[in-house]
């Protein structure tokens, strides 16, 4: 995680976008007490989406879990894809 104020932001601007978007970097840019923006790359940003709707209902947190609690137990099979 990276923490800038504005005005360090400001100055390098390039080199700080470059940084989140290539290493996968969460950027705060400190704005005073308690207030700050987060930057985060595009693609970090759709996988936190994707995560908080899998796990905004009930039915699918304890699906998740279930099937989690398989792999970890070895409870679970693989097969190899049949191809034509």
């Amino acid at each position: 995680m990276l923490i800038a104020s504005v005005s360090e932001f400001r100055k390098d601007i390039k080199s700080y976008l470059d940084k989140v978007a290539k290493n996968f970097e969460t950027l705060i840019i400190n704005r005073g007490k308690d207030s700050g923006i987060v930057v985060m790359s595009l693609e970090e940003y759709n996988s936190l989406m994707a995560t908080n709707y899998e796990l905004s209902s009930r039915k699918n947190e304890l699906r998740l879990d279930a099937a989690i609690e398989k792999l970890k137990t070895s409870k679970s099979f693989s097969k190899d894809l049949i191809e034509k």
